[in-house]
């Protein structure tokens, strides 16, 4: 549905306009705009994974670093998400049936003892709105379900979210579970949550630490790149 007030009608727009349109409106959360741009650039001809990439992958760029620099703040990342999961859910089955590449598969959820998840959600759509494939287990987590979780999904990274400090040591109960198993080396593991930071990251064995979303998506980025240079080398 096109914006009324300003006179755009989308259809009318070429190509590239479009695309700088959908930026624009995946920054001011309109889902709506986002649906009808989707489908008109698939009317189009563009191939599924273009119309991720260069309309919706791009556009939450721009949300992702307005967020780091304290520009944008949490409810409107959480519309501009939202509007980019109504692109994702026309794309994906198309992604699917073209074997469109990754960039990473993520296990994100709440530590045991811990109900808190507004941040792992919104990691989880600025994870999926960066082209990682995320599944989100949810609160309450014993190490069990992470385990189970990451060799179903054949996940790349583990990502654990805890908001209270009591429930933070669980995260190293989980990592020293991945080192007995020998299962550690297999995943890039990151954490957060406002009470946790660098310093507990590294004392627990974890890979990173990331402060918020917008730095998750780049770090996660950073390392998978890292690690598909160091099996190629």
């Amino acid at each position: 549905m096109a914006d009324e007030e300003d006179d755009i009608i989308l259809s009318e727009l070429d190509d590239e306009e479009l695309v700088l349109q959908m930026h624009d409106d995946l920054y001011d959360g309109l889902k709506d705009e986002i649906e009808e741009g989707t489908q008109i650039l698939l009317g189009r001809g563009w191939a599924p994974y273009k119309v991720l990439t260069e309309a919706l992958v791009s556009g939450m760029k721009v949300v992702g670093d307005d967020f780091r620099d304290g520009i944008l703040f949490v409810p409107e990342v959480l519309l501009a998400a939202n509007a980019m999961k109504a692109g994702m859910a026309i794309l994906k089955p198309l992604l699917a049936e073209t074997g469109a590449p990754t960039i990473g598969r993520v296990v994100i959820g709440t530590v045991k003892g811990d109900i808190h998840d507004i941040g792992q959600n919104l990691v989880t759509m600025m994870m999926e709105g960066a082209g990682f494939e995320v599944k989100n287990i949810g609160i309450n987590n014993p190490v069990e379900d992470y385990i189970a979780a990451l060799e179903e999904f054949d996940a790349d990274f583990l990502g654990m979210s805890a908001l209270l400090t009591t429930t933070m040591p669980y995260m190293k109960v989980v990592i020293d579970t991945l080192v007995e198993e020998g299962k550690r080396d297999k995943y890039i593991v990151l954490v957060g949550g406002a009470p946790l930071n660098e310093e507990f990251g590294k004392a627990i064995g974890a890979d990173a630490y990331c402060r918020d979303a917008a730095v998750a998506v780049e770090t996660a980025k950073a390392l998978i790149a890292r690690k598909h240079n160091q099996i190629g080398a």
